[in-house]
């Protein structure tokens, strides 16, 4: 063999081992990706032959189906109460990307992922329909319906998770939408296209998602955590106590939420600043922690950081350049460019309920194949620990005094000590504001942590406060746990 056919044999043989290489990459590594992708019409087709796989509440009961529909497409997707799930479950249809449970699961219950790649064997050997996986989620329906009812007419959101595991019990979302109205098969374009434009947006999910909230007072939990963790502070440690406070070189006063002293003293502790949820201290204990400290503190709650349950949260953020103090100031209580979503704060209240242990939030309780065997289970993880066991009981402890006695009384629960924290924030001069609240039950031993954000004041403008509509939902979602 001559030089010139070797190297054409040796190019040829490289050709060959590349594109066996890439093929098998494509088939046996990408397969899920690819079938996610929505612009694989071909793939979305295929999917409609199947029996898309059921969605299930803890309690194994079906909230999605799939069902015979005649049509080019072969089966209809349906939503029992599917306004009430709306955020969880989203929704799936033959040409937008489906979203929810329904698009972070897509492969399992399309039953195209790769490890259900037996399932698909068995299917052609038996000549059985071939069927996707149902997805059995954390959510509770007596939780998910008490958040539902209790935040009403209400724009904002609820979640509730398990301190101890991270399940997520409850997740709501209002303006909520019907989830049949876009998988309809002949006019869910037109309906989705319709959602899409209402103002405000019923897609989008505003318990992990979206334009996202200053969380005011609720950071101070944050702010505290980071000064009890310095070793600098305790929670008696006090501040100059005035109705008024000017940031540090500036002239803008800021005042406590009802314009009077923090307490009767003539300094106020940090243990009576998140009691009474005063402003003042919490700004002065933030200038001299400085920014560093709180965004690290921050961060290490789960700001600033990307986060799966297996919905992508969006992260909720500390600015993230160097702040002069009066920029910092405000942002130990809250304001400034701090935001966060209502899964975030849950999150926060949840590591301080459990000994300063933060548990990663999860949706999916596991995955069971058409043959009924588990094919996968979620275990609890841990995601970190951004605070001490000794910080979280001194933390708690201002929580607990917070309801018992300060600003967030109306979260209070006959024979059961709750800890909570409200917060109001404002969004600009004349803006409606913000309203929270964050907490856990029973405080000595955790079975939920909630958190409740309500925008546009409620319907309030600048008159309505935490205490006032968020302490309220979050004690019946967190009665609604305890009760069983």
């Amino acid at each position: 063999m001559n030089r010139e056919l070797k190297r054409i044999s040796a190019l040829v043989l490289v050709m060959f081992t590349a594109l066996f290489v890439a093929s098998s990459i494509i088939q046996v590594f990408q397969t899920d990706n690819l079938d996610a992708d929505p612009r694989n019409q071909r793939a979305r087709a295929d999917q409609y032959s199947i029996e898309r796989g059921q969605i299930l509440t803890a309690d194994g009961k079906p909230i999605v189906t799939s069902v015979k529909s005649g049509d080019t497409y072969q089966f209809d997707r349906k939503y029992k109460d599917g306004k009430l799930y709306a955020a969880v479950t989203g929704y799936y249809n033959p040409i937008g990307a489906p979203t929810g449970i329904e698009g972070a699961e897509n492969a399992q219950l399309a039953g195209t992922s790769s490890d259900q790649v037996l399932d698909r064997l068995q299917n052609i050997v038996t000549g059985q329909t071939p069927k996707g996986a149902s997805v059995q989620l954390t959510i509770q329906p007596k939780v998910q319906q008490a958040a539902y009812d209790a935040l009403g007419s209400l724009r904002g959101a609820v979640v509730a998770i398990q301190p101890k595991t991270g399940k997520v019990l409850a997740m709501v979302s209002k303006p909520s939408y019907d989830p049949n109205l876009i998988a309809d098969h002949t006019n869910g374009i037109a309906s989705y296209e319709s959602l899409s434009k209402r103002s405000p947006n019923p897609l989008v999910n505003r318990a992990i998602a979206g334009n996202l909230n200053p969380p005011g007072s609720t950071f101070k939990l944050i702010t505290s955590s980071a000064a009890l963790e310095s070793g600098k502070y305790t929670s008696n440690s006090s501040f100059p106590n005035p109705p008024a406070y000017t940031l540090p070189g500036t002239s803008t006063t800021i005042h406590n939420a009802d314009g009077e002293y923090c307490g009767a003293s003539k300094k106020a502790s940090i243990f009576t600043a998140v009691k009474l949820s005063c402003n003042i201290p919490i700004a002065q204990l933030g200038a001299k922690l400085g920014s560093t400290a709180l965004r690290t503190q921050a961060e290490k709650f789960g700001f600033d950081r990307p986060l799966s349950i297996p919905l992508t949260v969006t992260p909720s953020i500390y600015p993230p350049s160097d702040l002069n103090s009066a920029e910092t100031a405000q942002t130990a209580f809250g304001q400034f460019d701090v935001k966060a979503t209502p899964m975030q704060m849950a999150m926060v209240a949840a590591a301080i309920g459990n000994s300063g242990v933060e548990m990663k939030p999860n949706l999916v309780e596991k995955v069971v194949s058409p043959s009924l065997a588990s094919s996968q289970a979620f275990s609890p993880a841990v995601l970190g620990n951004p605070i001490s066991a000794k910080t979280a009981s001194e933390v708690k402890a201002m929580m607990v005094a917070s309801v018992a006695s300060g600003a967030a009384t109306n979260a209070r629960i006959d024979g059961v000590t709750v800890a909570g924290k409200t917060g109001t924030a404002q969004n600009g001069a004349e803006d409606p504001y913000t309203l929270w609240f964050t907490g856990f039950a029973p405080a000595d031993d955790p079975q939920v942590a909630v958190a409740v954000v309500i925008e546009n004041g409620g319907g309030l403008g600048q008159s309505g406060f935490g205490n006032q509509l968020a302490a309220p939902i979050a004690k019946q979602v967190m009665e609604a746990v305890l009760n069983g």
